[in-house]
């Protein structure tokens, strides 16, 4: 009888080992299939630039980053310098090449890639900055993101103002003298947005400051760029910043006589090596979260949405410094004001937590396209509340001029 409950102790033994080496190995094969080990995939990218541009360059980092992650598994396939109204040429190419995901990185590659998630709907395309996503047809395979690049633009408004009031205390300025210029390539609201926030953060510091902005009608001309910045510059603007691809504004501040002031504030890259006297600091978006979460998922075959941490809507999805999509870009402390980087890290810790609501304030806004269209700004006005592409587009009346 003992011999027996032996034996049958030794076969539950048994089973119970098989058991948990079956468990084990199914735990194993649950986790290396998160990231799809057993599939390979091809990821293709359309790029308006090269690695010679700013905004290109920002986007290249998250293709590099695939490129490490997930090594051959993930074959990346790259269309450069694609102007917008081509972009079909480069997107047929991809779908021919076997690409099963698509990042379109132009505001203007919108409406072709979505009419190309239709016609290939095994191909999941991802498009950043735009606004179609949620808006008839909604399509499975087609979405948009973007970073919350307001809130890096804030901030670097506050690093300009604060570098402002301490050359106001100095005596080399007047408050009156404090003048920004703004060199922006378009009237999109992605720009009227970003110039806006940049400007608030100015004022929280600055109340008495005002702000041209020109237009360059272009993203990326380093001899508009420069010429915009040079003419800001002799009205009498002490801080240039930027919403355009070239080094050609912080070219500009760092050209200008030494006798006169001005300092620059960039976009996307640090301007130091271009203007160590005149840099303040910058913000850019980091694309990596949502590609390589994107990559993650189709590789997975699950929903590119479901892998995303952040504001999601639909088939879009935005977020800011509490994801790590927004960052600041280097702050040039031998030339900002004392106490900057500490209020940087301040204000940073304020967007995690949800505190700061920039889009507020005893203003009124109007809509260039639409002068019957004004907002007031006591109010308040949440920006990438149901969209993660800007979508404030009002030039604040008294304060905010508009040169042509």
């Amino acid at each position: 009888m003992k011999a027996e409950q032996g034996m049958k102790r030794i076969y539950l033994i048994t089973l119970l080992s098989a058991l948990a080496v079956l468990v084990a190995a199914f735990c194993i094969h649950q986790i290396f299939d998160v990231k799809g080990e057993d599939r390979k995939i091809k990821v293709g990218f359309v790029y308006v630039g090269d690695a010679s541009t700013a905004y290109t360059c920002n986007f290249l980092r998250a293709q590099l980053a695939i490129e490490t992650e997930y090594g051959n598994q993930a074959e990346v396939i790259a269309k450069y310098n694609v102007a917008e109204g081509n972009e079909s040429i480069a997107l047929q190419e991809l779908v021919d090449a076997g690409c099963t995901l698509i990042f379109t990185t132009s505001f203007g590659y919108g409406e072709s890639a979505k009419e190309y998630a239709k016609m290939y709907p095994n191909v999941q395309f991802c498009q950043a900055t735009c606004t179609n996503a949620n808006t008839e047809p909604v399509l499975e395979n087609y979405h948009t993101f973007m970073g919350a690049i307001y809130q890096g633009r804030y901030i670097s408004g506050v690093v300009a103002g604060m570098k402002l009031k301490e050359l106001i205390d100095s005596g080399m300025l007047s408050a009156g003298q404090a003048k920004i210029g703004y060199v922006g390539a378009y009237p999109f609201a992605e720009v009227i947005s970003g110039y806006t926030a940049f400007f608030l953060g100015v004022r929280s510091v600055i109340p008495e400051a005002e702000m041209t902005v020109k237009y360059t009608n272009t993203w990326s001309s380093y001899t508009l760029e420069k010429a915009c910045a040079k003419e800001l510059i002799e009205e009498g603007c002490v801080i240039i910043a930027q919403h355009s691809d070239t080094v050609g504004p912080a070219a500009a501040c760092e050209e200008t006589e030494k006798t006169q002031i001005v300092y620059h504030v960039g976009y996307n890259q640090s301007m130091l090596n271009v203007a160590p006297s005149t840099y303040l600091t910058g913000s850019r978006i980091d694309w990596k979260p949502y590609i390589l979460s994107a990559v993650e998922a189709v590789l997975a075959e699950k929903d590119i949405e479901s892998y995303l941490k952040g504001n999601i809507h639909g088939n879009d999805a935005g977020a800011g410094f509490d994801e790590g999509w927004v960052q600041m870009l280097e702050l040039n402390e031998l030339v900002a004001a004392e106490g900057t980087k500490e209020k940087v890290a301040e204000l940073i810790e304020e967007f995690k937590d949800g505190n700061l609501n920039v889009f507020q304030g005893e203003y009124i806004g109007v809509n260039p396209y639409d002068k019957t269209d004004i907002l007031d700004l006591r109010e308040g006005y949440i920006e990438n509340e149901t969209c993660s592409a800007p979508t404030f587009s009002y030039v604040l009346e008294d304060v905010i001029t508009v040169e042509e």
